[in-house]
């Protein structure tokens, strides 16, 4: 056996995992996953057939008739188990998430905290599915509404959060009553299935948390399934609308969020040394792999922006890339080969494109990992509107600074573009805040915050081209998304003979 044979002879074949047990792909086709950081092959993640992805369905579809009629108060208790096996084993799911994605650990474990609130939002679901009540609203008669789970559910997500995403998707669908099916990146697909070990064992019966990995097939299986009657989805522009359009021409309800493009407009009384200080977290943090990331820094006037880029020059030049798993470091590698030559691709177009390259981190190597997916964080200076370094999601470490003279002009810039998702703003001034915060065409609004992700028990999506669909993620916009309501009118009169009534029914 020869050096390659050899290594690929060690390389882990993932699995399913479906009715509670790993089940063992019958395709024969697989998926890479590689370590970012050294840039070896570490598994293999099988693609789902159509018939396997049918099967995983026809197994969660006969978990929902008992889970769907077990009490939301035992469904919170698992919930409850849940969060606490996380907390146990935080250490665990981050160093899997940093193997396969490439985030540095600290970022890892903030990801899972994220993802955890959410099951903590969905340990209070007795109270979020409570419905409403009109007593005597004609005499001896009731009226009330109830909130029901819809039935199988599914979940596609992206590989820049292998935990958090899909905890924002499957703790409020299965506390709601219903059972899913988690469609995860093939890229790193260990940690969903490490988290739906950790949900059986807390409790929620076999078929009630499924994962099956796949490619497209998958997807379109669980998008044309009638079975399936809800499905969300986080990634890509185009795939979100491609998901929305199948999904809902084939009867089902669908969230599907999309890119981004989150601009940071700083004015000038903001503070220079805060405003480069986020920036920097915020648009090179895991790598800039983040659809809230800042990749469009707009200072208000020429001095604003002289004095911005002098600030953050220095700080991306010292910014510590290395090994995912090392403490030290502040920004992994990206999570595979192919994503880095994209977004080294991108570098490249905008020096054709005319902008003025200030940070060049195209060159960037780690001199003990030479065969890692690492790139050096890059700034841009004097970027256009009009240039596809600004229109264009780069999902990576590469930051453009757009001059705006004037305030007007600032709120123009990301209320204009086709993505709509986050904008933040950095300004002494409440009254600008305000008005910006009141006018700006975007979903999700910092002040003074770079990333203003909502927290659990608000509800995260953006506007325009960054979201197909009525409902947000988490919050109540998630329970009513994974619920739908059921109106009873009751009449309980003994001894009543209303008689027949062809007309309009009146309530008197």
């Amino acid at each position: 056996m020869n050096t390659r044979d050899a290594a690929l002879a060690k390389v882990r074949e993932l699995s399913h995992f479906i009715g509670g047990k790993h089940v063992r792909g019958e395709s024969g086709r697989f998926g890479d996953v590689f370590n970012p950081t050294s840039g070896a092959l570490a598994a293999k993640a099988p693609l789902a057939s159509r018939p396997e992805v049918e099967r995983a369905i026809a197994v969660a579809k006969e978990a929902f008739a008992s889970w769907s009629e077990t009490s939301p108060l035992t469904r919170a208790r698992v919930m409850f188990r849940f969060k606490e096996l996380i907390e146990r084993h935080m250490d665990e799911l981050a160093l899997l998430i940093s193997n396969e994605h490439g985030k540095v650990l600290s970022d890892a474990k903030g990801s899972i905290q994220r993802g955890l609130e959410v099951v903590e939002f969905a340990c209070g679901i007795p109270h979020l599915m409570k419905g409403e009540f009109s007593d005597n609203i004609s005499a001896g008669m009731d009226l009330y509404s109830i909130r029901q789970p819809l039935g199988v559910c599914a979940g596609i997500t992206p590989f820049n959060f292998p935990a958090m995403v899909p905890m924002w998707m499957f703790p409020v669908a299965v506390a709601c009553g219903n059972t899913f099916i988690l469609k995860p990146s093939e890229k790193d697909p260990s940690c969903p299935l490490r988290l739906a070990e950790l949900m059986l064992e807390a409790g929620a019966p076999a078929g009630v948390l499924n994962v099956v990995n796949g490619d497209k097939e998958a997807v379109d299986a669980l998008l044309t399934d009638a079975r399936v009657a809800a499905v969300s989805f986080v990634g890509s522009t185009p795939i979100a609308k491609y998901v929305f359009a199948t999904g809902s021409v084939n009867g089902k309800r669908v969230q599907a969020l999309g890119g981004a493009k989150n601009h940071m407009v700083v004015m000038p009384d903001a503070d220079i040394e805060v405003a480069a200080e986020a920036l920097m977290g915020a648009a090179y943090g895991s790598a800039g792999e983040r659809c809230m990331a800042v990749s469009v820094a707009v200072p208000v006037s020429e001095r604003t922006a002289d004095e911005l880029i002098e600030a953050m020059t220095p700080r991306i030049r010292k910014l510590k890339i290395g090994p995912s798993t090392d403490d030290s470091s502040e920004m992994g590698p990206l999570v595979t080969r192919e994503h880095r030559d994209k977004v080294r691709g991108y570098v490249d177009l905008g020096v054709k494109e005319g902008a003025s390259l200030v940070v060049d981190g195209r060159g960037f190597k780690v001199a003990e990992q030479p065969n890692g997916f690492f790139l050096g964080g890059s700034l841009f200076d004097k970027v256009r509107p009009e240039m596809r370094i600004y229109k264009e999601e780069i999902f990576g470490p590469v930051l453009s600074v757009v001059r705006a003279k004037n305030f007007e002009e600032a709120l123009a810039l990301p209320s204009d573009h086709e993505y709509g998702n986050g904008v933040a703003i950095f300004t002494r001034n409440g009254d600008v805040a305000r008005n910006f915060t009141h006018k700006v065409n975007c979903g999700m609004v910092g002040i003074n915050v770079p990333i203003p992700v909502p927290l659990s028990f608000h509800s995260f999506g953006g506007w325009k081209h960054s979201i197909f669909g009525d409902m947000n993620q988490h919050g109540p916009e998630g329970v009513r998304f994974y619920t739908r309501i059921k109106t009873v009118t009751s009449r309980w009169r003994e001894g009543v003979n209303p008689g027949a009534n062809f007309g309009m029914p009146l309530m008197k």
